[in-house]
């Protein structure tokens, strides 16, 4: 592969390769903190004495809110300071909030501490792509994208089994230890690998004036509110997902704590096909007529799915396999949906990743949180809402492209 350039066109000492791996690398921070931790609420709601079953999700859901919020404050950051350095203090943070929960007494203080670490997680996520943001752009970012996005799958697929695993040997405590190890090992990288990639000519001062005039600059452009605002119903219903998924598998279905791992791997599995599928197919059909019928095809799987279940058919086979098949569709509409967004803001592009960070993290985790709170010992609350959330999304991105869909646009 070649090398990347930066903002000048000066080539960076570091392969396309690295760089995906690298992006990879930051933005499994996120997954693995998320993953690695299902099938270990309910041992860790009996060891910390949760008192009401569904209380467990908020192990996910406090640090998907922490995520989404402090997003909002690394994008500005990096763009004033840069990269490099930013990410590093963040990755600190990390290692200080996972090794507080590794030792929490109490099931409050590990929630206060899942927030603050998903609160460091998020400059992984937005300084990540606003990396990618600096030395691509347009339908060549969507084709790194969609492979960080690939290779980033394996994450989810594993987490859940890396997990299990520790479990079976050591207490749920050690999962955090095992993201203080990742943590360091990832800082060091960083620090003798990657240059710094913002160029100094697009560094914006850390003056209230120019922030506020970036943030009406992100919201200026209808791409970027729209994509933006689409996603967070979608995401939504995915971090709905996330938090009821093991009671969902093991209470409902009664699968062993063994086999959900599996159950979720095959779900995560399909996503990551889609995702290497789509860094095949953007630089030919481009982002729009990829997501928009990956959206529909979405849709009307997670429709027809609530109405099977509606309708009182409720096996575990029918229910992986179309829930599945909802969710490899997610591939085509994740990397496309931040591309698209960011296109027309790329000289801010950390104020505008962290916008759409910050947006579609808070209210998709508000969302989420409320749609694992409706578990009723069923999965039809989830599905029901995925359809709906899904149709919402769909009906934003109708409004953004003004009725036109499938489009190539300038993309």
């Amino acid at each position: 592969m070649t090398q990347p350039q930066n903002a000048t066109g000066t080539t960076m000492p570091i392969s396309l390769t690295e760089l995906v791996a690298l992006l990879v690398a930051m933005t499994a921070v996120v997954a693995l903190a998320i993953d690695m931790m299902l099938p270990a609420l309910d041992d860790i709601a009996g060891d910390l004495g949760v008192r009401s079953e569904n209380d467990q999700q908020f192990v996910i859901g406090v640090y998907l809110t922490g995520f989404g919020f402090a997003q909002l404050f690394y994008g500005p950051l990096s763009d004033r300071f840069g990269r490099k350095i930013v990410i590093q203090f963040a990755l600190a943070f990390f290692i200080v909030t996972s090794l507080v929960c590794t030792l929490t007494p109490t099931f409050d203080m590990l929630l206060v501490a899942r927030f603050f670490q998903g609160a460091a997680a998020a400059a992984c996520r937005v300084i990540a792509t606003a990396i990618a943001r600096d030395l691509t752009s347009g339908r060549r970012m969507a084709e790194v994208m969609s492979m960080v996005m690939t290779a980033f799958m394996a994450v989810p697929v594993l987490a859940p089994m890396m997990g299990q695993a520790i479990l079976t040997f050591a207490p749920w405590r050690w999962i955090f230890a095992f993201l203080v190890l990742f943590g360091l090992g990832l800082m060091v990288w960083l620090q003798l690998r990657l240059p710094e990639t913002l160029h100094p000519q697009f560094r914006v001062p850390l003056r209230v004036k120019p922030l506020l005039a970036a943030f009406r600059e992100t919201f200026s452009h209808r791409l970027m509110l729209g994509y933006t605002l689409a996603g967070a119903p979608f995401f939504g219903g995915l971090y709905g997902f996330l938090g009821s998924s093991q009671q969902i598998f093991v209470g409902h279905f009664g699968l062993s704590d063994d086999a959900f791992p599996f159950a979720f791997a095959a779900i995560a599995g399909g996503i990551g096909l889609s995702s290497y599928a789509n860094s095949r197919l953007v630089m030919r059909l481009g982002q729009r007529r990829l997501s928009h019928w990956a959206l529909i095809a979405f849709t009307v799987i997670s429709a027809i799915h609530a109405g099977i279940l509606w309708s009182g058919i409720d096996n575990f086979v029918l229910f992986l396999v179309l829930l599945s098949a909802a969710m490899a569709f997610l591939g085509l509409i994740a990397a496309n949906f931040s591309a698209l967004a960011l296109e027309p803001v790329g000289h801010i592009a950390g104020t505008a990743s962290a916008v759409y960070g910050f947006v579609t993290g808070v209210i998709g985790a508000a969302i989420g949180s409320y749609v694992g709170q409706l578990y009723d010992g069923t999965a039809t609350p989830l599905i029901v809402s995925q359809a709906l959330m899904a149709g919402t999304a769909l009906a934003i991105v109708f409004w953004t492209e003004r009725g036109q869909l499938f489009q190539t646009g300038e993309d």
